[in-house]
């Protein structure tokens, strides 16, 4: 792991924005799970996804400040690197902290002392995910973390695997009646898949995705998927039996206190569901995220927004045609990972596809004056842009569309 002092961390950062023009390249961050098999569709060589005990290399975090909380693994799985065209490299944890207001600008660092947070990711399962839940903020913070309110958007052009549908929620009934303990046999016995009879599932639509707040149960499908989230790992399995195997029953008391768990027992995680929003009869219409165009973009490109819907984190997909050349003002700092095509982002090189190639931090000194998107290639560059909390307050809601 690198580390940094304070000092170290400052002067260095300061030579990485000089030669950058307050633009940082980040190195790929690859996180192991050791409860599903990957869909190997990270572009790693073959034999690079299996990591032995750790499980296999199943995501990759973009422009990252949050450690993987995993049961073993290195100390800076999930944490993203910058790193300089002459050898240096320093966590971008460690940047944030050492001068926030270099990254995140003054005012925006004095009000929000959390750094950028939001984390981005790619996740690539060969099996749908158990049906599983974030905990809330009050129940977070009695393990000393935050919740995880996340969005996805599913990526075009890639297999999308053998079960591209994701279960959200619970059946209406439930929350209309509050038979909430109908799930509680299934948190008990833990041998079975059979808690998905009372959520409902939604197709993985390619260029689509859905906005799931902490407090929903939700099982993902394959489909390859881009999401971005509040910067937190916490969660609860609500589902025994996944891809053929019984999962760890501590993975439904994973951040759950000791003391809760002896006293409450599998009624504890329970308290976790926000029955009215899981039991919603118009999830899909509330939830689903349709790209939304950008009011006033500028340029030969396509901006529409993909992530949005709350105030916590938002996301833009920009496509620029062969020979095009977009420009960005934004509110503040913003992450960049480029999903295909070749072209110049802010005077640096990106390449879709290509790890190393693909992932920027633009600060915000970078970020608010105009800068441009070159497409340099010979087919369509499509990036994406992630911000964090309170940065982008026209982003669209779900509540002002029409049913």
């Amino acid at each position: 792991m690198a580390t940094a002092n304070p000092g170290g961390a400052r002067d260095v950062l300061a030579r990485l924005l000089e030669a950058g023009d307050g633009v940082l390249r980040c190195e790929p961050a690859w996180v192991a799970r050791d409860f599903l098999p990957p869909g190997r569709r990270l572009g790693l060589p073959e034999n690079a996804y299996d990591v032995g005990e750790r499980g296999a290399i199943c995501e990759r975090w973009l422009a990252s400040t949050t450690k993987a909380d995993n049961r073993v693994g290195p100390q800076d799985e999930g944490l993203s690197h910058v790193v300089g065209e002459h050898g240096e490299r320093l966590l971008l944890r460690d940047a944030v902290a050492a001068d926030p207001a270099a990254i995140l600008g003054a005012a925006y660092a004095a009000s929000h002392p959390a750094g950028l947070g939001r984390l981005a990711k790619i996740f690539d399962y060969a099996h749908r995910l158990p049906y599983h839940i974030h905990p809330p903020q009050e129940f977070a913070s009695l393990v000393g973390r935050n919740a995880k309110d996340e969005s996805y958007h599913f990526l075009p052009g890639v297999d999308p695997g053998a079960h591209p549908e994701t279960f959200f929620g619970v059946h209406p009934w439930i929350a209309e009646q509050s038979a909430h303990e109908v799930l509680l046999p299934y948190l008990v016995d833990w041998d079975s898949d059979l808690i998905l009879r009372h959520a409902r599932a939604e197709l993985q639509v390619a260029g689509e995705g859905f906005h799931v707040p902490s407090g929903v149960l939700h099982a993902p499908g394959t489909a390859l998927t881009l999401e971005l989230q509040e910067d937190s790992d916490v969660l609860s399995m609500f589902q025994a039996l996944n891809a053929g195997r019984i999962i760890s029953k501590d993975l439904l008391f994973k951040d759950v206190r000791p003391r809760d768990r002896d006293k409450h027992g599998e009624r504890f995680p329970l308290g976790f569901v926000d029955w009215e929003v899981n039991g919603d009869p118009w999830f899909y219409e509330n939830r689903h995220l349709s790209p939304q165009p950008v009011v006033g973009a500028d340029g030969d490109g396509e901006e529409t927004w993909v992530f949005y819907n709350t105030s916590k984190y938002a996301g833009k997909r920009l496509v620029v045609p062969p020979g095009g050349v977009h420009r960005l003002r934004e509110p503040g700092v913003y992450s960049v990972f480029a999903w295909t095509g070749d072209g110049r982002l802010a005077g640096h090189e990106v390449r879709g596809g290509e790890p190393g190639r693909d992932e920027l931090v633009v600060t915000h000194d970078a970020a608010t004056r105009e800068h441009e998107v070159a497409n340099t290639g010979s087919e369509d560059l499509v990036v994406f842009l992630f911000f964090g909390p309170d940065l982008h307050t026209e982003a669209p809601s779900i509540a002002g569309r029409a049913r």
